[in-house]
């Protein structure tokens, strides 16, 4: 492709520049770009769809298993930690093994794992499986990234970018929906047995058309990844555990912020300063690169965190089903769907990316406040609305950060940075997610408060006399166990409300970090 407009005075495709590349051609040459796309999305589709799909089978598995309601969210949080340890070493076991025969090796695991979780008999193995699900699943994701990168002309980078972003967007969003459905009708262990047919159609597809990456033998930084990892998973315990144990009136809560704390210090020091460090924190020094991962924490606190609150609003308080829930919810992934389709054209038409993601931070905002005025009766149609319309704001968002964070990165560095950016969006939205679980709760007790202070004597009806209500004996005591599950319900929705006060406020002040970002070079 020339560099030059044609003779006929046409214009070529605009092409962001990708650490220096002069030609519009692959990193990764493949045999058959479509296929590989097909494959490459699956397998990462799966990989975010276990988030979730497990969650809604939780009360399913404990009665099988034989778990306590505190021992049986292991089943979650075993999946989250084992991830956030392996996703860090994506960049040197591509290295050092080839990135293909990684992914080979990651789905086949993965599929395996699950199985065996579908299988599992007991806590502990499931538990033992689902680790083995989260260390081999975590890779998949960000060498689905690079990968869909390397073997993508430049030109088309905002396409497959764009695909890309929708899967990882509609995984969470799919996976109550899909779980609840298999639950519901199957059984709970064909949350996990949908991932064998899924996951050998991708293995099939990425045997055929996966390009070999050169190897680059490296050193493996064992004191590095130690203390990363302990930095790792004392987070995710602290987070996970918090609420359960009432943060730091706990003494466990108080092990993992000290643990937290001196990992990470021992961690920067020690990649600051050692010449062979697991991570490569030279990509900081490039600006679009650090300002994206910025981004990518608060986009991950803002998106996950509001995913997170929809579907227990929904339920608990609405009165939808699990099934009613996910397809009340599902216009966020249709209009996610159509952002990315026209996020693509936009950004192939040569429009500036930072604008896209200004407008829809700016409609994300505008959609968090609008979920502010909601009540205990709100309407279905406008929930779907909010959805749509917030699905198509991630987009705007979510796909050009991911493009941007790459774009002044030799392809060398993409796999790395790639890990590190999936690890960054995975700490966010288990830091947001957390961050409105305690405001949540908090706010709860609070409102709920305020609101039985007002209910007095005063405050009757007529119906029911307040301040004499104990005189009905057991009638008197159940008009006022309904009287306050009416107060519990109103404390909940302004618990809700508060919370998404917080989101608004955060996709606010997330806004001014679009003026650090640079524009990509294009070439003409």
């Amino acid at each position: 492709m020339s560099n030059s407009a044609a003779s006929d005075g046409g214009s070529p495709p605009r092409a962001t520049l990708i650490g220096g590349q002069e030609s519009d051609e692959p990193a990764l040459p493949g045999t058959n770009h479509t296929l590989l796309i097909i494959g490459v999305m699956l397998a990462s589709l799966l990989q975010v769809l276990d988030t979730t799909i497990a969650n809604v089978a939780i009360p399913h598995m404990q009665s099988a298993l034989g778990g306590t309601p505190e021992s049986i969210m292991w089943v979650l949080t075993s999946y989250i930690i084992a991830a956030a340890i392996a996703t860090p070493l994506t960049g040197w076991l591509s290295d050092r093994i080839g990135g293909r025969r990684l992914f080979i090796i990651s789905i086949v695991t993965f599929v395996v794992a699950s199985v065996l979780c579908g299988m599992a008999q007991n806590l502990e193995q499931m538990v033992f499986f689902r680790i083995l699900q989260g260390l081999f699943g975590a890779f998949m994701a960000p060498l689905s990234q690079s990968f869909m990168l390397d073997s993508t002309r430049p030109s088309r980078h905002p396409t497959v970018m764009a695909i890309w972003s929708t899967g990882i967007m509609l995984g969470p969003i799919m996976g109550p929906l899909v779980g609840g459905w298999l639950t519901e009708n199957w059984n709970w262990r064909f949350v996990f047995y949908v991932n064998l047919p899924l996951g050998l159609i991708a293995l099939v597809l990425l045997l055929i058309s996966l390009p070999e990456r050169p190897k680059l033998p490296r050193r493996f930084d064992l004191f590095g990844f130690f203390w990363l990892s302990i930095g790792l998973a004392s987070l995710q315990l602290l987070l996970d555990r918090g609420n359960h144990v009432d943060w730091f009136d706990s003494g466990e809560i108080w092990i993992y912020t000290g643990l937290l704390i001196s990992a990470t210090w021992i961690t920067a020091l020690h990649f600051t300063t050692s010449k062979n460090p697991l991570l490569n924190l030279s990509l900081f020094k490039d600006a679009n690169f650090s300002v994206a991962m910025t981004l990518m924490i608060m986009l991950g606190a803002i998106m996950f965190s509001t995913m997170a609150l929809l579907p227990p609003m929904l339920q608990h308080l609405q009165g939808y089903t699990v099934i009613g829930t996910g397809l009340v919810l599902m216009p966020r992934g249709i209009g996610s769907i159509i952002s990315a389709q026209i996020g693509g054209l936009l950004m192939r038409r040569g429009v500036d990316m930072r604008i896209m993601m200004a407008v829809g931070l700016g409609v994300t905002s505008a959609t968090l406040w609008q979920m502010t005025q909601w009540s205990l009766y709100i309407d279905t149609t406008l929930i779907a609305t909010t959805s749509f319309i917030q699905g198509l704001a991630f987009g705007l968002v979510f796909i050009p950060i991911n493009i941007l964070a790459f774009a002044t990165l030799h392809p060398s560095q993409r796999t790395e940075a790639s890990s590190m950016l999936n690890l960054f969006r995975g700490v966010g939205s288990a830091v947001g997610i957390s961050m409105v679980t305690v405001a949540l709760a908090r706010n709860m007790q609070i409102s709920h408060s305020d609101l039985a202070s007002h209910v007095t004597t005063a405050s009757g009806t007529g119906v029911i006399d307040y301040g004499t209500i104990d005189r009905l004996q057991s009638l008197g005591e159940a008009a006022a166990t309904i009287v306050d599950a009416e107060i519990t319900r109103q404390a909940f929705m302004v618990a809700y409300i508060n919370d998404f006060y917080m989101l608004f406020w955060i996709a606010v002040l997330t806004m001014p970090t679009l003026l650090f970002l640079k524009k990509p070079v294009l070439r003409a």
